[in-house]
């Protein structure tokens, strides 16, 4: 069965905006999608999570078709959640535009106020200060300031946020030192946590090794969720690498000893830097 798509588009709204609107309508009715009208904000979040994610990998690959694509996609979650929202009598799709709107224009002060025009890096430190700002308006008596970290964020990216957080404080390593110190000790207990084969501690103090880890790349001005995917890109790229030699050799990898396979990798990373 063909659908005439634009004639539908037509029939839905004048605007990009208000098209949108009524799809989701439309398929949350009576008579339209029976998995659409079922969801609730709990079903989709693992889609509004997955669907951030293929933006940055699309913006990694530099693809734009899948990037304007995939932008959609993440649009439609904003107008799912929103729908719902406004079916339960919460808010609408509109009023978290404006509540955007707002909050942007109070956090840029010096484009739509009086104050003096900023760097990109004083930018940054203002905004910051805006954000505790509000954060400390609406916090309830006794709040932490780490309340609003999101326990949903991927792990490395949490450890870096609740780290900035304390370090606004005060509670911060003054220096390098203290931190390099902080995992060579963490490093120490990994391996007598694992000589002891306790398998409860030792995930434990892989834990505080990773946050270590992450608290010097937050030092040295490293996004470690960043770092992490380049290393893992690297290793995919690497081992691609060690397969098609295998390949190439005859041979199959289970077939092949470590020392062969070091030799191939080895032969990757020369490669790469020349």
């Amino acid at each position: 069965m063909s659908i005439d798509v634009k004639a539908y588009m037509a029939a839905l709204g004048d605007t990009p905006y208000t098209r949108l609107k009524a799809l989701m309508k439309t398929l949350r009715a009576p008579g339209g999608c029976p998995w659409d009208a079922e969801q609730s904000f709990a079903d989709i979040a693992r889609y509004t999570i997955e669907e951030a994610y293929e933006v940055a990998d699309a913006i990694a690959k530099n693809d734009m078709d899948h990037l304007r694509e995939e932008l959609g996609d993440l649009l439609f979650q904003t107008v799912f959640h929103s729908r719902i929202a406004e079916e339960a009598g919460a808010f609408n799709l509109d009023d978290v535009a404006d509540d955007l709107t707002a909050k942007m224009i109070r956090r840029h002060p010096h484009v739509f106020g009086d104050e003096s025009e900023r760097s990109a890096d004083e930018q940054v430190e203002a905004w910051e200060a805006l954000k505790a700002k509000e954060r400390a308006q609406k916090a309830a008596p006794n709040a932490s300031i780490l309340d609003d970290v999101a326990l949903a964020l991927p792990a490395l990216m949490r450890a870096e946020k609740l780290q900035k957080r304390a370090a606004r404080v005060g509670f911060d390593w003054p220096n390098l030192d203290g931190v390099l110190d902080k995992i060579t000790e963490e490093a120490s207990e990994v391996a007598q946590a694992a000589q002891n084969q306790d398998t409860d501690a030792t995930e434990d103090e892989i834990g505080d090794l990773l946050f270590a880890v992450t608290n010097l790349a937050r030092k040295l001005g490293v996004d470690p969720e960043v770092a992490l995917r380049r290393t893992n890109d690297k290793f995919a790229r690497r081992f691609k690498y060690v397969e098609a030699g295998a390949k190439t050799d005859g041979k199959a990898l289970p077939d092949m000893s470590l020392e062969e396979m070091d030799a191939l990798w080895d032969k990757a990373k020369i490669e790469e830097r020349n």
